[in-house]
């Protein structure tokens, strides 16, 4: 097993747009539903996702910040095996404007028409506890707490 670093996910993950993002629905049931990064990935084990307030997903994150994020590229026209990648972590509801003007990107007010100024927008983080990832090749797991040591030379 080849462990991939950070940088080179983050790299894979620059190349996808949606996940799947899952949350406690209560009562033993997962909810899922597709969710955009924006391109948003200069990834460092944190996810960025612009919702409504009066979702579903937001009122679930409020009573379990508990989170799995799900994303997947299909495989290179040269045959090599897309990745596939899971995120295990927590999820926070964001509601400061200039958090907001840091991630927005055009392609939103697709969803939000009044961009950063859109009545109910909130922010959501997913910071990463585990990620795992799969590749055709390659598969591991990079713990975030770990991974933060090595970074600071804590390792």
């Amino acid at each position: 097993m080849i462990t991939m670093t950070m940088k080179e996910l983050s790299k894979a993950l620059s190349k996808i747009d949606f996940c799947m993002f899952n949350t406690n629905g209560g009562e033993g049931k997962i909810n899922s539903r597709p969710m955009s990064n924006n391109g948003d990935v200069e990834y460092d084990g944190d996810s960025w996702f612009f919702s409504y307030e009066d979702t579903r997903k937001v009122g679930e994150i409020g009573r379990d910040a508990r989170v799995a994020l799900t994303f997947t590229a299909p495989p290179s026209l040269l045959g090599k095996p897309g990745i596939f990648v899971a995120v295990d972590g927590d999820a926070s509801v964001i509601r400061d404007k200039a958090q907001f003007e840091e991630h927005w990107v055009k392609d939103l007010d697709r969803w939000f028409p009044d961009g950063v100024d859109t009545p109910g927008l909130v922010l959501v983080k997913v910071s990463a506890r585990t990620i795992e990832y799969w590749d055709g090749e390659h598969n591991g797991r990079i713990h975030l707490r770990e991974a933060d040591a090595v970074a600071e030379g804590a390792v």
